[in-house]
């Protein structure tokens, strides 16, 4: 058996979970409701304090799918009982970051501003700090759509290897390389 797939996923109190007969999983709580649609072959039961994932057969197809539905399942609860937060740092000369609601106005070293539409799930933040790097700040009960956006903002201008300018995620180490050797 799967050691994630065996767990159940432990239901808060103020949060309900329902399966419908297409294998939608939905999840409603106190910060939003989310759906997943889950494989045909994979059993949802849903109790009184938690829910079992559960899988028909040994397959390897089965059993790579076992794991997976049961974390995709307990990020929905999490995400509507405590939410999600991304952090990502600016790093560089002259890089700035402002927001508008959800667009998002970044200065990165080109010969433009790139703006940028968060999409309505998410809220968005700026910070800039004195002798800090501009921050962003991604909030949202969606995981995969944040870790998405975030994502998104990072290949826009991503950490070079030499002086580490770019786009990070907080607390993200970067490998540095060393510069150009001296001449003789």
């Amino acid at each position: 058996m799967s050691r994630i797939g065996k767990a159940p996923v432990v239901i808060p109190a103020g949060v309900t979970v329902t399966v419908s007969k297409e294998n939608v999983v939905t999840v409603k709580g106190p910060k939003g409701e989310l759906k997943e649609t889950v494989d045909r072959d994979i059993i949802v039961t849903v109790g009184e304090t938690e829910v079992v994932v559960s899988r028909p057969t040994e397959q390897i197809r089965h059993r790579a799918m076992h794991g997976l539905y049961r974390s995709l399942i307990s990020n929905l609860v999490k995400g509507v009982t405590e939410g999600y937060k991304k952090e990502l740092e600016l790093v560089g000369v002259g890089f700035k970051a402002a927001n508008t609601g959800n667009l998002l106005d970044l200065a990165l070293g080109y010969s433009h501003n790139i703006i940028f539409e968060v999409p309505s799930e998410l809220k968005v933040a700026t910070t800039t700090e004195k002798g800090q790097n501009p921050k962003i700040f991604l909030e949202g009960i969606d995981k995969q759509l944040i870790g998405q956006v975030a994502a998104k903002l990072r290949s826009l201008r991503k950490p070079e290897p030499y002086k580490g300018k770019g786009v990070k995620y907080a607390g993200e180490i970067l490998r540095r390389k060393a510069g150009k050797a001296a001449g003789k």
